[in-house]
């Protein structure tokens, strides 16, 4: 008689290598092409969103938009507000948090490497993100278009993680494991 597994994660394991057995792929294979095409699905929206934007200006109009709507910005200030959340405004401050977080990350990004007009920094050189964030004007041009890119890509997420799960089998079948094998095979011993 097979015990079943127990404890805090007993669920999930036993789910994932159901999985693993049906699709044919070894489960730690699984987990690592779906790490790869998370990633994948996030770099790749970044960088088309980010072109297709600037090549048709919308970002520094989205950002604006988004960064100077009156109504949100009252809503923000009543901090003692009995108000309740509606979804249009909930999407709206969702929208607002991710431009402020994407901000940050452009300027994260953009100094570490030297793109979209900042400079690099100096190796070991710490920057004042919050510093910069409040400097007015700076969310114009590759700035804004990135940020437009990042809000894109995190409203993604849902389908960017359902792409991942769903081609996941078929990239570890396809990718990783003929690369495990070519690694593993000089280190085998012949028979």
């Amino acid at each position: 008689m097979a015990s079943e597994p127990s404890g805090r994660f007993a669920v999930y394991k036993q789910r994932l290598s159901a999985i693993s057995a049906r699709t044919g792929a070894p489960l730690p294979s699984l987990i690592l092409s779906f790490g790869i095409l998370h990633e994948l699905t996030a770099i790749i929206p970044i960088v088309g969103i980010f072109y297709g934007a600037r090549t048709f200006g919308v970002g520094e109009h989205v950002v604006w938009s988004i960064l100077e709507d009156e109504q949100l910005q009252k809503y923000c200030d009543d901090t003692k507000s009995t108000k309740t959340l509606d979804n249009l405004t909930y999407a709206k401050l969702t929208m607002k948090r991710w431009v402020e977080e994407g901000d940050q990350w452009a300027i994260r990004i953009g100094r570490r490497y030297g793109i979209f007009g900042y400079e690099k920094r100096q190796q070991g050189v710490k920057d004042d993100v919050e510093g910069m964030v409040n400097v007015s004007g700076h969310l114009a041009g590759d700035v804004a278009n990135v940020v437009f890119a990042y809000g894109v890509t995190k409203a993604l997420l849902p389908l960017r993680i359902g792409a991942s799960i769903y081609l996941s089998p078929m990239f570890s079948r396809g990718v990783v494991e003929p690369i495990r094998k070519a690694i593993i095979r000089p280190f085998r011993r012949s028979s």
